[in-house]
């Protein structure tokens, strides 16, 4: 039963307040009706109108005598607003409106509406006997008798405060979503300007320096070599950083072009052991490539899929302690071309293992800590995986090393 279905029934919790065969018309006033052919038909009919309205519990169906008193109550209203049809017959129907809404006249304004053009609806907070609030739909319409004088008013009102309250989820989601794409946006292009402004700078100070090395500018001492070879690589270490920041912010965006093409694995965990080996020399590491399958290929772009490993590989290099091992094997498993890269490290506590592919997250940093890096080398590496369809993972037991694992779709079904 709609809204506008329930206003033309009037029923009544007390038979004798209510006007006897009178029907309302589609939005306009009722007026008395014929009761029809058999006379006996008339107050059989009413009797089922009452109880029609009398069982509905899904809307507050009611009648108002001329001044807005309360005069009839069905099952639905005592549900809705709380009260019996002992309480509140009688009472003025002002009661169910918030006491602002009453201040204003709002509720008199209801009536006179209905009185001139016939009907009145509205959406608003009402309020129970218990004095909590629900968002009703309400619709009242003007009674009138076969002379046209008043006789009251018909009130059916339903509570939709879920409705109003899901739709409010939706709005504050929507209004959440908008100020994080905004935010988004605003960080990506502070991202992009500050990585393009720091790497002009960065660029000649390593142009300079090299420069100087080489003896341009003049003789130089092998302490002023060293000097400049530690410039050098504080250089190399910012320019990591801000191209990173410039990765991140452009992965963000959805910047990023891939070229998926079937790869071999194998080849490039062969080309990343090359470039990292001497880092893990410095550290007395072990650092292999364990053998696996003869052929394990991928179907992914080849400089993400490099970049990604080099991250994974220079992280476990750079928490192993010395002395330790760094391990990388490829194979085919459970659907999936797959690097694993091992090493002895301290391990990652379970509570973290999720938290460390957030950016700019790193464990054991602090302010005296001596890792470097900005945090954003798991974040970039999931990510990129991920726009593979593929992913980055982690188990690990403290004390026990980790295991990270590179899963990407195999050129060929595995």
């Amino acid at each position: 039963m709609s809204e506008s279905d329930a206003s033309d029934t009037l029923g009544s919790g007390n038979p004798a307040a209510e006007p006897r065969h009178s029907s309302v018309g589609n939005g306009g006033a009722a007026t008395p009706g014929h009761a029809g052919s058999a006379s006996g038909a008339a107050p059989q009919t009413a009797g089922l109108y009452q109880l029609l309205v009398e069982s509905v519990r899904d809307y507050a169906i009611f009648m108002l005598d001329p001044d807005g008193r309360v005069a009839t109550w069905n099952s639905g209203a005592e549900r809705i607003k709380g009260y019996t049809a002992g309480e509140i017959i009688g009472r003025h129907f002002s009661v169910f409106y918030p006491e602002e809404r009453v201040a204003e006249g709002f509720p008199q304004y209801e009536l006179e509406v209905a009185r001139v053009v016939g009907r009145f609806e509205d959406e608003g907070w009402r309020v129970r006997k218990d004095g909590t609030r629900f968002w009703a739909n309400v619709v009242i319409t003007a009674l009138h008798a076969e002379d046209g004088s008043l006789i009251g008013f018909a009130k059916v009102t339903r509570d939709l405060t879920e409705r109003r309250l899901a739709q409010q989820r939706e709005i504050d989601d929507a209004r959440r979503l908008a100020e994080s794409e905004a935010a988004n946006r605003a960080k990506t292009g502070f991202l992009a300007a500050m990585s393009h402004e720091l790497r002009t700078p960065l660029n000649a100070i390593a142009g300079y320096a090299q420069l100087m090395q080489e003896g341009i500018a003049g003789p130089v001492s092998e302490q002023q070599q060293e000097f400049l070879s530690r410039i050098r690589s504080s250089q190399l270490h910012l320019l990591g950083i801000v191209n990173d920041l410039l990765n991140y912010g452009r992965i963000d965006a959805g910047e990023i072009r891939y070229d998926l093409s079937p790869l071999s694995l194998h080849e490039v965990v062969e080309r990343v052991i090359g470039m990292v080996a001497p880092q893990a020399e410095r550290k007395r590491l072990r650092l292999e490539q364990r053998s696996g399958e003869l052929e394990v290929s991928a179907l992914a772009d080849q400089l993400k899929t490099e970049q990604i490993v080099l991250n994974l590989v220079s992280n476990a290099v750079k928490f192993t302690p010395e002395g330790g091992a760094v391990s990388v094997s490829c194979a085919l498993r459970d659907g999936a071309a797959t690097i694993d890269v091992c090493d002895t490290g301290p391990g990652i506590p379970e509570d973290m293992q999720e938290v460390i592919f957030d950016p700019f997250v790193q464990l054991g940093r602090s302010l005296t800590s001596t890792q470097e890096g900005a945090g954003l080398g798991l974040a970039i590496s999931r990510d990129l995986a991920r726009a593979m369809s593929g992913d980055v993972t982690v188990e690990s037991t403290p004390g026990s090393g980790a295991t990270f694992t590179l899963r990407l779709p195999p050129a060929r079904p595995a």
